[in-house]
């Protein structure tokens, strides 16, 4: 499962952008306010949607008015992504997934949701699901006894009422089996998140608690390397090893009960015997760390979103990191994607030049250029003009590395 492509209309700065061919790794530059933030904040408030409903997503962002691109305000925001989707065995379908919100009567709803596919490059798209303001339908798709798809004509379409028109529709249906399309989406949705990684939550030793992932402000870091060092310890091991050859001086980072019903984590250098616990550890090594143990993950998330990974990390380490997340994104695991911003030109120049897109602002707006795409870059690039060099020369316009 995996992003082809998305479109956002009228969320804060991203008035209408477009972006096609977007690779497992993805990676957004740009001078400061241009967008980079907002377009990682468009997959947390799909999430925030799904977990919760329209209405508390568009809260948690002060408001519609705060949310809605300036001078749009009578508008919807709308979302759309192409995906790819394993719907059932020996089926891959590309859906489209389309969420519009808006205001009626100063309440928040979900102006229309649909969820479709083409079978071919002609033709009027199938939708599986198709709601406007809480009433809809959805198809009950389904394949015959050799594991085919049935015919869209033979298709059942239920009818639906939501209890409210700003849950979605994916929410309410995407639990029950006769759906699995909207079933799959949810799912991958759920899978999504996007790391605000701080250090000083990092630090503390919490209370003992179950934690099969990191969280996303990394607070549970001890606890998650428990789970690894306890429940696959071939996982944790090689995490280990990769810490070592990856980070100079590391020798071992061990998870220990403090015996008082909290959860520790400790870290030893090569010059000594006895480990330093987490707090009295440098802010790149524990980052390194958090980053390396999220990109072992053994159920990895199928879309994570890092901002700025460069922050309290040594300039060595960030090609190094760039090479850790392009490993993450191979067919081993099951087409996860990692999308980045950042402001580094170390970090960019270990980046293929396909992964590459650079965010500028336009008329108040944001635009998003793919580097690929511009024969200037494409010919500097392959004359061996590292990435993070082109950016410090100003060849990626109006994206300064600040």
């Amino acid at each position: 499962m995996r992003i082809h492509s998305i479109r956002v209309k009228n969320f804060k700065s991203l008035r209408d952008i477009t972006i096609k061919d977007i690779p497992p790794f993805a990676v957004f530059i740009g001078a400061n306010g241009t967008g980079k933030t907002t377009l990682i904040d468009v997959f947390g408030f799909l999430k925030d949607c799904l977990s919760g409903n329209a209405k508390m997503a568009v809260q948690k962002r002060a408001g519609f008015g705060q949310l809605v691109s300036r001078g749009h305000e009578n508008e919807t925001i709308d979302i759309e992504l192409k995906v790819e989707l394993d719907v059932a065995e020996n089926l891959t379908r590309r859906v489209t997934y389309m969420l519009g919100v808006g205001e009626v009567d100063r309440k928040i709803q979900v102006r229309a949701e649909r969820l479709s596919w083409k079978r071919g490059s002609y033709g009027a798209p199938f939708n599986f699901l198709d709601f406007k303001d809480g009433r809809g339908s959805a198809v009950v798709d389904r394949t015959d006894d050799n594991g085919h798809p049935v015919p869209e004509s033979e298709l059942e379409r239920d009818e639906e009422t939501l209890d409210s028109s700003d849950i979605l529709a994916l929410k309410a249906l995407g639990n029950l089996k006769r759906f699995p399309a909207v079933s799959q989406l949810r799912e991958l949705i759920e899978g999504w998140t996007v790391s605000d990684f701080h250090i000083d939550k990092a630090r503390p030793e919490p209370d003992a608690a179950p934690a099969e992932h990191l969280n996303e402000d990394g607070s549970n870091l001890a606890l998650y390397a428990q789970y690894l060092a306890e429940d696959h310890r071939e996982t944790f091991q090689d995490l280990l090893r990769t810490m070592q050859e990856r980070v100079p001086g590391v020798a071992e980072v061990s998870p220990e009960d403090t015996g008082d019903g909290r959860i520790a984590l400790r870290f030893r250098d090569a010059a000594f015997d006895k480990g330093f616990l987490a707090r009295y550890v440098s802010d790149g090594t524990i980052k390194m760390f958090a980053y390396l143990a999220l990109l072992k993950d053994p159920d990895p998330h199928p879309l994570l979103c890092i901002e700025e990974p460069e922050n309290q990390l040594y300039p060595s380490l960030l090609p190094v990191l760039a090479e850790e997340i392009a490993a993450y994104c191979t067919a081993r695991r099951s087409g996860a994607q990692v999308f980045v911003t950042t402001h580094s030109p170390d970090f960019l120049s270990s980046v293929p030049l396909d992964s590459i897109f650079w965010l500028r602002k336009e008329a108040g707006f944001t635009t998003v250029h793919k580097a690929s795409d511009n024969e200037r870059l494409r010919n500097l690039f392959t004359e061996g003009q590292k990435p993070g060099w082109l950016w410090r020369e100003g060849w990626f316009k109006g994206a300064h590395p600040t």
